[in-house]
């Protein structure tokens, strides 16, 4: 297999690199300074810290997802996103600030920062499952998109401003975002339900991250649960949610941001992860230890995080390279994936369908074609991209990457594996239309025997039955009048009988003569000639057929002979012929001669000749007629030891 590359123009990305890089940067920022801080003011465990994490784990995960997007696609999901980052990261550092103010008073800008922790992350965040299930998608939004994301809108700007500048009790200050979250949840479902295949892969995951973010603010208004059950909520839902965008994203390959995003879901989830546990080990630590543990607890969780960095990043580097690069990343998974397909497809050309969607799926392909001396045999999906294409001995294997994308070693290395399951498609392609082929000759051959026993049926045994009927009537009828004159028409018709029983018989021989099943193709061609010798047309047998013969070419080698020798026998004008044996190499050749008159040049290719042929071809061999010199004509038939039909084998077996 060689590999060639073709440009076939790349889709145009429209990012914005420098404010993607800004935004990550940023967001990072905010986040490690706010756990720095947060380190340096060795508070003890209570609710807030558990939002703390929250915050700090959704400035990590959102501010790298925003920055590689807006890298990459200017879009209104990626900059909310950042917003939400942003928000959060401001919030972790405003409460790190108010915590190390309590053990360093007269901290600067103490009373302009600390509001922000209550404030700040409610934009980006609400935004996230209010507005973006609405926009996730490539199309247009429609009225109904529109709608939503206007209440989604007005719905956040209420919870900021009423939970910043008014009392308003709990519950009417959560329950406009419950009801539009849960709408938004359900357009989403609604969406999965009505769009095509290609454009509802991942919607039931966002759907379900966008019900768990608006549950998660339910607690918010209901009194006297648990002080750990919010943040906990919180801190399972916003590490869910991303993933489910992620999702989506990757499945309908949005915006070309496959393997962008993928590498934004390594980091953001290896984050959250490790902040994770930090926090826990930290919190648990304290609470089992004795009074002012706190420095102990911390350095516990500091030495479990170190421990479990590789361990972590590496089962975190399987599980969303397997998201991104689908089954591609095991190359014996998707083998055995793409192996199912030969059980289960109805024809050959289903097969290399199946075959084409299943390697696009794997590896996140945007198509794959499969082509034969420029047929296009199977296709999946539509190229508009890069191509790669792989020469197979079969065929052609022609891929694109989804636009803006290229494929990468590892997706090259497991493409190269994968082309061998479509090699072997291609191969029972062409069996299967080599045995369709072999079954249409072998039924025009049938066709053409019973044409050939209909005609000697019609044209020579019937009326000459029905001549001797009409003898033997006339016998009887001299039967009291003229003894002597009915025992000659009598005498007559038994001769005319016996030519008739004898002609039954050569019929049945040409077509298989018991004695080739029970002695073999040699003593089939010595009774032959047996048989034409006794009508005057001599045949001399030189045979020496090898051991071991296939019956079906030893029932090829016979036909053919039968043939040729009827022909001899009806058009050269010789008294005999030749009929030569010989096995040599893998090949058994049968050549019958004979110095009559030849063939001419307007000479036509008769049914016994095309007869010869097709014999020859049902077993895999060849059939050639010349000249003979100084005059005559030899049939020379060249077939192979063993059956190569698969019609044949298919019927042997």
């Amino acid at each position: 297999m060689t590999a060639a590359h073709e440009n076939e123009g790349s889709a145009g990305t429209g990012g914005a690199p420098v404010p993607a890089a800004i935004v990550a940067v940023l967001a990072w920022g905010l986040a490690v300074a706010a756990v720095v801080v947060f380190a340096g003011a060795r508070p003890t465990p209570d609710a807030d810290q558990l939002f703390f994490l929250v915050d700090v784990v959704g400035a990590a995960v959102y501010g790298t997802v925003a920055g590689v997007v807006l890298a990459r696609r200017v879009h209104p999901v990626p900059i909310l996103t950042a917003v939400a980052a942003i928000g959060a990261g401001v919030a972790a550092l405003s409460y790190a600030w108010s915590r190390l103010a309590f053990v360093q008073p007269g901290l600067p800008f103490v009373e302009v920062v600390s509001p922000l922790q209550n404030s700040a992350w409610i934009p980006g965040t609400l935004a996230l499952f209010l507005v973006v299930p609405w926009l996730v998608r490539d199309g247009t939004l429609g009225i109904r998109g529109r709608i939503g994301v206007a209440a989604g809108t007005v719905a956040t700007v209420w919870f900021w401003w009423a939970r910043t500048y008014t009392d308003t009790a709990d519950l009417w200050l959560v329950l406009p975002v419950v009801v539009i979250g849960f709408v938004a949840a359900a357009e989403v479902l609604w969406r999965r339900r009505i769009a095509p295949a290609a454009e509802s892969a991942g919607l039931g995951w966002l759907a379900l991250g966008a019900a768990l973010m608006t549950a998660s603010y339910i607690p918010l208004a209901v009194p006297g649960l648990p002080w750990m059950l919010t943040p906990l909520i919180h801190l399972a839902s916003q590490a869910f949610y991303p993933v489910a965008i992620l999702v989506v994203v990757l499945r309908q390959r949005l915006w070309g941001l496959d393997f962008a995003v993928g590498r934004a879901a390594l980091a953001g989830s290896l984050v959250a992860v490790l902040a994770a546990g930090y926090l826990t080990i930290a919190v648990t630590a304290t609470l089992m230890l004795p009074t002012d543990g706190s420095v102990i607890a911390q350095a516990i969780a500091a030495t479990a995080v170190a421990l479990a960095v590789q361990p972590v990043r590496s089962r975190l580097t399987h599980r969303v390279h397997r998201l991104v690069y689908g089954d591609g990343i095991d190359s014996a998974r998707a083998v055995r994936n793409l192996g199912r397909h030969f059980a289960g497809a109805g024809t050959p050309r289903r097969l290399l369908g199946d075959l084409a969607a299943g390697i696009g799926t794997a590896l996140r392909l945007e198509s794959v074609t499969v082509c034969r001396d420029g047929e296009i045999l199977a296709r999946w999906g539509e190229p508009t991209g890069r191509t790669e294409e792989l020469t197979l001995d079969a065929g052609t294997l022609t891929v694109t990457a989804p636009p803006g994308e290229t494929l990468g070693p590892r997706s090259l290395r497991a493409l190269g594996e994968l082309a061998s399951v479509v090699e072997a498609g291609l191969v029972v392609l062409r069996s299967a239309e080599e045995l369709d082929a072999a079954r249409h000759q072998l039924t025009e051959a049938r066709l053409e025997e019973r044409r050939t026993i209909r005609r000697e049926l019609h044209d020579g045994l019937g009326p000459s039955l029905a001549g001797i009927r009409l003898g033997l009537q006339g016998a009887r009828n001299l039967a009291g009048t003229d003894t002597t004159a009915a025992l000659t028409l009598i005498d007559a018709l038994l001769r005319e009988l016996d030519h008739q029983v004898e002609g039954v018989r050569e019929l049945s021989r040409g077509l298989l003569p018991p004695v080739l099943d029970e002695l073999g193709l040699v003593a089939a061609l010595d009774e032959l000639a047996g048989i034409h010798s006794r009508s005057g047309f001599g045949i001399e047998v030189d045979a020496d057929a090898p051991a071991g013969l296939s019956g079906a070419v030893a029932a090829a080698a016979y036909g053919i002979t039968v043939e040729a020798v009827t022909n001899a026998r009806r058009h050269s004008g010789a008294d005999g012929c030749t009929v030569r044996i010989r096995g040599t190499g893998d090949l058994l050749t049968v050549e019958v001669s004979d110095a009559g008159r030849g063939t001419g040049p307007d000479a036509r290719v008769g049914v016994g000749t095309l007869s010869m042929r097709e014999r020859a071809r049902h077993v895999g061999g060849v059939v050639d007629i010349t000249a003979a010199h100084p005059r005559g004509t030899v049939v020379r038939a060249r077939l192979p030891w063993v059956v190569t039909s698969p019609a044949v084998r298919a019927g042997e077996s």
